[in-house]
Protein backbone atom coordinates (compact mmCIF):
# COMPACT_ATOMS: atom_id res chain seq x y z
CA UNK A 1 0.00 0.00 0.00
CA UNK A 2 1.45 3.58 -0.77
CA UNK A 3 1.96 5.86 2.28
CA UNK A 4 -0.77 8.19 2.69
CA UNK A 5 0.48 11.49 1.69
CA UNK A 6 0.81 9.85 -1.81
CA UNK A 7 -2.62 8.36 -1.90
CA UNK A 8 -4.24 11.41 -1.52
CA UNK A 9 -2.05 12.74 -4.25
CA UNK A 10 -2.83 10.82 -6.51
CA UNK A 11 -6.83 10.95 -5.18
CA UNK A 12 -6.92 14.93 -5.94
CA UNK A 13 -5.43 14.59 -9.20
CA UNK A 14 -7.70 11.95 -10.24
CA UNK A 15 -10.70 13.95 -8.36
CA UNK A 16 -9.53 17.01 -11.16
CA UNK A 17 -8.94 14.79 -14.15
CA UNK A 18 -11.28 13.69 -16.35
CA UNK A 19 -9.64 10.53 -16.41
CA UNK A 20 -8.19 7.97 -14.31
CA UNK A 21 -6.05 7.95 -17.70
CA UNK A 22 -5.34 11.52 -17.82
CA UNK A 23 -4.41 11.97 -13.66
CA UNK A 24 -1.94 8.82 -14.49
CA UNK A 25 -0.20 11.18 -17.09
CA UNK A 26 -0.72 14.33 -14.96
CA UNK A 27 1.29 12.65 -12.06
CA UNK A 28 3.93 10.51 -14.49
CA UNK A 29 2.27 7.36 -13.17
CA UNK A 30 0.29 4.33 -14.50
CA UNK A 31 -3.59 4.37 -14.93
CA UNK A 32 -2.90 1.10 -12.86
CA UNK A 33 -1.55 2.74 -10.34
CA UNK A 34 -4.06 5.15 -10.19
CA UNK A 35 -7.21 3.06 -9.69
CA UNK A 36 -5.00 0.99 -6.69
CA UNK A 37 -4.58 4.09 -5.02
CA UNK A 38 -8.30 5.03 -5.53
CA UNK A 39 -8.97 1.94 -4.30
CA UNK A 40 -6.58 2.16 -1.22
CA UNK A 41 -8.22 5.06 0.15
CA UNK A 42 -11.77 3.50 -0.67
CA UNK A 43 -10.89 0.82 1.39
CA UNK A 44 -9.23 2.92 4.06
CA UNK A 45 -11.87 5.43 3.80
CA UNK A 46 -15.23 2.81 4.08
CA UNK A 47 -16.72 4.99 1.37
CA UNK A 48 -17.09 4.81 -2.43
CA UNK A 49 -15.34 7.95 -4.09
CA UNK A 50 -16.13 7.35 -7.87
CA UNK A 51 -18.95 6.04 -9.92
CA UNK A 52 -17.46 4.61 -12.73
CA UNK A 53 -17.90 2.25 -15.51
CA UNK A 54 -16.21 1.12 -18.49
CA UNK A 55 -16.73 4.48 -20.37
CA UNK A 56 -16.78 7.31 -17.83
CA UNK A 57 -16.19 8.26 -13.89
CA UNK A 58 -18.05 10.06 -11.51
CA UNK A 59 -16.91 11.36 -8.48
CA UNK A 60 -20.02 10.80 -5.64
CA UNK A 61 -20.47 13.55 -3.09
CA UNK A 62 -18.20 12.02 -0.51
CA UNK A 63 -15.59 11.81 -2.32
CA UNK A 64 -15.87 15.87 -3.86
CA UNK A 65 -15.85 16.85 0.05
CA UNK A 66 -12.87 14.30 0.75
CA UNK A 67 -10.92 16.26 -2.04
CA UNK A 68 -11.63 19.41 -0.58
CA UNK A 69 -9.87 18.73 2.52
CA UNK A 70 -7.06 16.39 0.89
CA UNK A 71 -6.01 19.25 -1.56
CA UNK A 72 -5.57 21.39 1.19
CA UNK A 73 -3.63 19.20 2.81
CA UNK A 74 -1.41 17.88 -0.02
CA UNK A 75 -0.88 21.97 -0.42
CA UNK A 76 0.41 22.40 3.11
CA UNK A 77 2.61 19.59 2.95
CA UNK A 78 4.49 21.24 -0.53
CA UNK A 79 4.54 24.51 0.74
CA UNK A 80 6.09 22.57 4.05
CA UNK A 81 9.34 21.44 1.71
CA UNK A 82 9.17 24.67 -0.48
CA UNK A 83 9.51 26.45 2.86
CA UNK A 84 12.98 24.93 2.83
CA UNK A 85 13.75 26.65 -0.32
CA UNK A 86 12.78 30.03 0.91
CA UNK A 87 14.99 29.83 4.21
CA UNK A 88 18.01 28.65 1.89
CA UNK A 89 17.55 31.61 -0.24
CA UNK A 90 17.37 33.88 2.72
CA UNK A 91 19.89 32.22 4.87
CA UNK A 92 22.26 33.87 2.31
CA UNK A 93 22.42 36.68 4.06
CA UNK A 94 23.51 37.00 7.77
CA UNK A 95 26.70 37.20 10.13
CA UNK A 96 29.66 34.21 9.16
CA UNK A 97 32.23 34.23 11.90
CA UNK A 98 35.99 33.00 10.49
CA UNK A 99 39.16 32.46 12.37
CA UNK A 100 42.47 32.20 10.24
CA UNK A 101 46.35 32.80 11.04
CA UNK A 102 47.37 36.93 10.17
CA UNK A 103 49.00 36.43 6.69
CA UNK A 104 47.20 33.57 5.38
CA UNK A 105 43.86 35.61 6.20
CA UNK A 106 45.47 39.01 4.68
CA UNK A 107 46.55 37.65 1.56
CA UNK A 108 44.27 34.82 0.63
CA UNK A 109 40.80 34.88 2.84
CA UNK A 110 40.11 39.17 2.11
CA UNK A 111 40.13 38.26 -1.39
CA UNK A 112 37.02 35.58 -1.47
CA UNK A 113 35.71 36.78 1.12
CA UNK A 114 35.39 40.04 -0.98
CA UNK A 115 34.28 38.16 -4.05
CA UNK A 116 31.86 36.54 -1.49
CA UNK A 117 30.37 40.05 -0.90
CA UNK A 118 29.95 41.24 -3.95
CA UNK A 119 27.68 38.28 -5.18
CA UNK A 120 25.68 38.10 -1.80
CA UNK A 121 25.51 41.21 -0.24
CA UNK A 122 23.22 40.36 2.50
CA UNK A 123 26.30 37.86 3.89
CA UNK A 124 28.10 39.88 6.31
CA UNK A 125 31.49 38.74 8.17
CA UNK A 126 33.45 38.91 11.43
CA UNK A 127 36.93 37.85 10.56
CA UNK A 128 39.57 37.15 13.05
CA UNK A 129 43.08 37.28 12.66
CA UNK A 130 45.44 35.39 14.77
CA UNK A 131 48.59 33.65 14.98
CA UNK A 132 47.14 32.24 17.96
CA UNK A 133 44.36 29.28 18.15
CA UNK A 134 41.37 30.87 18.99
CA UNK A 135 38.99 29.61 21.05
CA UNK A 136 36.46 28.83 18.91
CA UNK A 137 33.20 27.43 21.11
CA UNK A 138 33.87 30.70 22.91
CA UNK A 139 34.10 32.77 20.04
CA UNK A 140 31.57 31.03 18.12
CA UNK A 141 33.54 30.68 15.09
CA UNK A 142 31.35 29.41 12.52
CA UNK A 143 34.84 28.37 10.11
CA UNK A 144 38.22 28.32 10.60
CA UNK A 145 41.84 28.13 9.13
CA UNK A 146 44.64 25.81 10.84
CA UNK A 147 47.93 24.55 9.81
CA UNK A 148 48.78 21.60 11.76
CA UNK A 149 46.95 18.69 13.30
CA UNK A 150 43.26 18.54 14.01
CA UNK A 151 42.49 16.94 16.83
CA UNK A 152 39.31 17.80 18.05
CA UNK A 153 37.21 14.90 17.08
CA UNK A 154 33.70 17.62 17.18
CA UNK A 155 35.38 19.49 14.60
CA UNK A 156 34.38 19.13 10.66
CA UNK A 157 37.46 19.31 9.05
CA UNK A 158 39.08 19.50 5.44
CA UNK A 159 42.43 19.34 4.97
CA UNK A 160 42.79 21.66 1.63
CA UNK A 161 46.67 21.64 0.68
CA UNK A 162 50.25 21.32 2.68
CA UNK A 163 52.68 23.93 3.65
CA UNK A 164 56.29 23.91 3.71
CA UNK A 165 58.80 25.86 5.37
CA UNK A 166 61.44 27.69 3.72
CA UNK A 167 64.56 29.15 4.96
CA UNK A 168 65.07 32.17 2.61
CA UNK A 169 67.23 34.96 1.83
CA UNK A 170 67.79 37.88 -0.49
CA UNK A 171 70.34 37.21 -2.92
CA UNK A 172 71.80 40.17 -2.49
CA UNK A 173 72.29 38.63 1.73
CA UNK A 174 73.42 35.88 0.71
CA UNK A 175 76.66 37.61 -1.98
CA UNK A 176 77.21 39.41 1.28
CA UNK A 177 77.09 36.65 4.05
CA UNK A 178 76.85 33.48 1.99
CA UNK A 179 74.43 30.72 2.46
CA UNK A 180 74.61 28.55 5.61
CA UNK A 181 75.14 24.45 4.80
CA UNK A 182 74.32 24.07 8.40
CA UNK A 183 72.49 25.10 11.24
CA UNK A 184 76.55 25.64 13.44
CA UNK A 185 76.76 28.24 10.22
CA UNK A 186 73.03 29.69 10.67
CA UNK A 187 73.94 30.76 14.04
CA UNK A 188 76.94 33.00 12.93
CA UNK A 189 74.46 34.84 10.28
CA UNK A 190 71.84 36.96 10.34
CA UNK A 191 68.35 35.92 11.39
CA UNK A 192 64.87 37.13 11.82
CA UNK A 193 62.68 36.32 14.77
CA UNK A 194 58.89 35.64 14.74
CA UNK A 195 57.20 36.14 18.22
CA UNK A 196 54.78 34.45 19.69
CA UNK A 197 52.22 36.31 21.45
CA UNK A 198 51.23 33.79 23.85
CA UNK A 199 54.59 33.54 25.58
CA UNK A 200 56.50 36.69 24.21
CA UNK A 201 59.43 34.52 22.66
CA UNK A 202 60.43 33.36 19.25
CA UNK A 203 58.53 30.36 18.21
CA UNK A 204 61.67 27.86 17.27
CA UNK A 205 62.86 27.08 13.43
CA UNK A 206 61.36 24.12 12.41
CA UNK A 207 63.80 21.32 10.71
CA UNK A 208 63.69 17.60 9.31
CA UNK A 209 63.72 14.92 12.10
CA UNK A 210 61.75 17.29 14.44
CA UNK A 211 64.89 19.52 15.42
CA UNK A 212 63.93 22.93 16.48
CA UNK A 213 66.00 26.17 16.22
CA UNK A 214 65.99 29.27 17.89
CA UNK A 215 67.54 31.85 16.32
CA UNK A 216 70.66 33.27 19.08
CA UNK A 217 70.43 36.56 18.46
CA UNK A 218 68.04 37.76 15.82
CA UNK A 219 68.59 41.08 14.20
CA UNK A 220 65.32 41.50 13.55
CA UNK A 221 62.43 40.84 15.46
CA UNK A 222 59.35 40.83 14.69
CA UNK A 223 55.17 39.81 15.57
CA UNK A 224 53.74 40.34 12.29
CA UNK A 225 54.88 37.32 9.30
CA UNK A 226 54.14 40.00 6.85
CA UNK A 227 56.72 41.87 8.12
CA UNK A 228 59.20 39.79 8.62
CA UNK A 229 59.28 38.96 4.63
CA UNK A 230 59.16 41.98 3.78
CA UNK A 231 62.57 42.77 5.88
CA UNK A 232 63.77 39.48 4.49
CA UNK A 233 63.50 41.29 1.08
CA UNK A 234 64.86 43.65 1.96
CA UNK A 235 68.35 41.99 2.67
CA UNK A 236 68.37 42.35 6.39
CA UNK A 237 67.94 38.95 7.67
CA UNK A 238 67.56 35.24 6.99
CA UNK A 239 64.19 33.68 7.89
CA UNK A 240 61.59 30.67 7.82
CA UNK A 241 58.11 31.10 6.36
CA UNK A 242 55.77 29.17 5.14
CA UNK A 243 55.51 28.38 1.54
CA UNK A 244 52.39 30.58 0.96
CA UNK A 245 54.32 33.55 1.90
CA UNK A 246 57.91 32.70 0.04
CA UNK A 247 57.09 30.37 -3.11
CA UNK A 248 55.77 33.45 -5.22
CA UNK A 249 58.99 35.34 -4.51
CA UNK A 250 61.11 32.59 -4.70
CA UNK A 251 59.56 31.63 -8.50
CA UNK A 252 60.38 35.30 -8.87
CA UNK A 253 64.15 35.33 -8.06
CA UNK A 254 63.49 37.68 -5.31
CA UNK A 255 64.50 35.19 -2.39
CA UNK A 256 66.62 32.14 -2.45
CA UNK A 257 65.95 28.79 -0.30
CA UNK A 258 68.48 27.62 1.78
CA UNK A 259 69.50 24.89 3.84
CA UNK A 260 66.98 22.90 1.53
CA UNK A 261 67.76 19.49 2.65
CA UNK A 262 66.96 20.39 6.37
CA UNK A 263 63.47 21.35 5.58
CA UNK A 264 60.90 19.61 7.95
CA UNK A 265 57.88 17.73 6.72
CA UNK A 266 54.79 19.97 5.40
CA UNK A 267 52.52 20.67 7.64
CA UNK A 268 48.63 20.32 6.51
CA UNK A 269 46.14 23.35 6.47
CA UNK A 270 42.52 22.43 7.05
CA UNK A 271 39.58 24.45 6.29
CA UNK A 272 37.19 23.11 9.76
CA UNK A 273 33.56 24.13 11.10
CA UNK A 274 33.88 24.00 15.00
CA UNK A 275 30.03 22.10 15.24
CA UNK A 276 28.83 19.03 13.43
CA UNK A 277 24.85 19.22 12.66
CA UNK A 278 22.78 21.28 10.26
CA UNK A 279 24.93 23.96 8.23
CA UNK A 280 23.29 27.32 7.24
CA UNK A 281 23.08 27.96 3.36
CA UNK A 282 25.59 31.21 3.96
CA UNK A 283 28.06 29.27 6.01
CA UNK A 284 28.32 25.92 3.12
CA UNK A 285 28.75 28.56 0.87
CA UNK A 286 31.37 30.45 2.66
CA UNK A 287 33.65 27.01 3.61
CA UNK A 288 33.16 25.43 -0.19
CA UNK A 289 34.49 29.05 -1.66
CA UNK A 290 37.19 28.88 1.11
CA UNK A 291 38.17 24.79 0.17
CA UNK A 292 38.08 25.57 -3.42
CA UNK A 293 40.46 28.61 -3.12
CA UNK A 294 43.08 27.43 -1.00
CA UNK A 295 43.10 23.87 -2.53
CA UNK A 296 45.70 23.72 -5.68
CA UNK A 297 44.53 23.17 -8.99
CA UNK A 298 45.85 19.38 -8.93
CA UNK A 299 43.15 18.63 -6.14
CA UNK A 300 39.84 19.03 -6.75
CA UNK A 301 37.82 21.03 -4.39
CA UNK A 302 34.95 18.98 -1.97
CA UNK A 303 32.14 19.85 -0.40
CA UNK A 304 31.67 20.63 2.89
CA UNK A 305 31.55 17.02 4.71
CA UNK A 306 28.80 16.71 7.31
Amino acid sequence: MLNRLEMLRIFVAAAEANSFKDAAARLGISPQAVTRAVKDLEHLQGELLFHRNTRSMRITTYGEALASQARASVEQMDALFRRRDVQDEQELSGLVRLTAPVALGRLRLLEVLTEIALDHPQIRFDLHLSDQHSDVVDEKIDIGVRFGFMRDNRFVARRVSSQRFHVVASPALIEQVGAPESLEQLDMLPTSAFLDASTGRPWPWLFAGGVQWVPPQPRFIVNDSEAECRAVLAGLAIGQMPSFLASPYIAAGRLAAVLTALEPDPWDLYVYRPQRGPVPARIRLVHDRLVAALTPTSEPAASDPE
